[in-house]
């Protein structure tokens, strides 16, 4: 018999494809298993705001292609409060849902893990296109937002080398450089800059002097927004090599866009595994992909583990760009 007879699902933090996938994963698990379903309409807020409706099969119809989320996503900061908590959980318990589905990042994790405190049956799903979640291989939106980079920089290539110039391209990254690290290996770009590894911008200026002077026509650097802001980037470089990059952030065309088949898919297994592991009693804990496996792995271990770089990876794209 199912630990659960009523379930809400809900997206929280800042939106990433896939996100939808893994809402319609969760809906129409839910019904397959005879689990009511209720969407939450704005995240954290709609719990506090009973800003909740019921969801069927065909309410999740044609979206497993769309970017961003239908159930919408805000920041609440009531909810942060031990009295907004108790309050959406009882408003939860008012309506009989005894599960919840909470697809983001790592403070809509530790929400979904104050609530399972309180009595509510709770999941986190990793949807965050920054891939800095530990315990799992990644992050819902990641692969897609890798994709739109290395898109935007082949483009920027052909312009660069047409003009024989170099650029620095900004990506999304406050506190992890995996989509600069995987875009830059991707793209073949010459340098890439991370929060995780320190550099040295002089050497940096010096590598590019030295290779146009050697006959390279252009050059793209990769730089995560944690590692420094690609302005102050080109400035050094302009000052020490002579060279001025053009600079492009990306910016949020990073988050949007159809999903990869590949997050549509991680979403789906995720959605799934989620409803799955509620049914069976299950509760704060976060799912993930390990090494292809479905895992679970207790919240409060997820918020406090830094997800490891991976150094092999990094050495890789440095070998490769010389």
């Amino acid at each position: 018999m199912s630990a659960v007879k009523s379930i809400a699902v809900l997206t929280s933090g800042g939106d990433s494809q896939g996100m939808n996938a893994a809402v319609r994963a969760v809906v129409r698990s839910a019904h397959y298993y005879g689990l009511e379903v209720f969407g939450v309409q704005r995240g954290y807020q709609g719990l506090l705001n009973d800003d909740l409706r019921p969801m069927d099969l065909r309410s999740v119809g044609d979206i497993i292609q769309r970017g961003g989320t239908i159930l919408q996503t805000a920041r609440c900061k009531e909810f942060e409060t031990a009295e907004g908590q108790s309050q959406a959980a009882e408003m939860l318990r008012a309506r009989g849902i005894d599960g919840l589905v909470v697809i983001g990042g790592d403070g809509s994790y530790q929400g979904a893990n104050k609530l399972s405190k309180l009595g509510i049956k709770a999941m986190g799903l990793p949807g965050t296109i920054d891939n800095d979640i530990a315990y799992t291989d990644a992050t819902i939106g990641f692969d897609t937002a890798v994709s739109i980079v290395v898109d935007a920089i082949n483009k920027i290539r052909d312009t660069m080398s047409s003009h024989e110039r170099s650029s620095v391209v900004e990506v999304m990254g406050r506190h992890c450089g995996d989509i600069a690290l995987h875009a830059g290996l991707a793209s073949g770009a010459e340098t890439i800059l991370v929060p995780e590894v320190p550099f040295d911008l002089n050497e940096v200026s010096e590598r590019m002097r030295v290779n146009f002077a050697t006959g390279k026509r252009h050059s793209i650097i990769v730089v995560a927004e944690g590692a420094g802001k690609g302005d102050d980037v080109a400035r050094v470089i302009h000052e020490k090599s002579g060279i001025e990059p053009r600079v492009t952030v990306l910016g949020h065309i990073q988050r949007g866009g159809t999903p990869t088949a590949v997050d549509r898919i991680l979403a789906s297994r995720l959605g799934d595994f989620a409803v799955r592991q509620l049914m069976n009693g299950d509760s704060g804990k976060a799912c993930g992909v390990v090494n292809g496996q479905l895992v679970t792995t207790d919240i409060d271990k997820v918020v406090h583990t830094k997800r490891a770089f991976n150094m092999e990876l990094y050495e890789l794209a440095m070998r490769l760009s010389q």
